[in-house]
């Protein structure tokens, strides 16, 4: 049996990590071409909330591999178009960084009406990074370990 059959089909995703203490560091992560919440590729903010606390990043400025701590993540940013969709919800945030980072932005989502707060959106426990959708679409990823504080603009 060939060891191809045992192989995830996964694509690479550029992205600019800033790690805790490296600094800004280009790279990729390998996602799966099929995600297993919805129809479509894995999005990179599924990657990370994912319960193992290492992800694999391709780092091209040193063309190796490495497994990084998620914990050791403080942002991730990279771009993507976002589609128009009138029926998801919208809040939006400002962020304040422990590093000293003011990150703005817009969540979006589909939330519940009793939870439709930026409160609820950052105490989902099952949730370690936080999506803010940016100007000219620009994704940042935010570990929620590092956010010093956050409030709705």
């Amino acid at each position: 049996m060939s060891d191809d059959f045992f192989k995830i089909p996964k694509l690479e995703h550029l992205v600019s990590f800033w790690i805790h203490p490296e600094g800004r560091v280009p790279g990729t992560l390998f996602l799966r071409e099929q995600s297993l919440h919805h129809i479509g590729e894995e999005s990179p903010v599924e990657l990370l909330n994912q319960t193992e606390p290492f992800v694999v990043i391709n780092r091209q400025d040193l063309n190796e591999l490495r497994f990084y701590s998620k914990a050791s993540i403080v942002r991730v940013e990279y771009q993507h178009t976002m589609p128009d969709n009138p029926d998801l919800d919208a809040i939006n945030a400002e962020i304040h960084m422990m590093d000293g980072s003011l990150i703005t932005g817009q969540i979006r989502g589909s939330f519940c009406p009793d939870r439709a707060r930026l409160y609820d959106y950052l105490n989902k426990i099952e949730d370690h990074f936080v999506v803010l959708y940016q100007e000219q679409d620009q994704v940042t990823l935010i570990n929620k370990k590092y956010v010093i504080y956050a409030k709705s603009i």
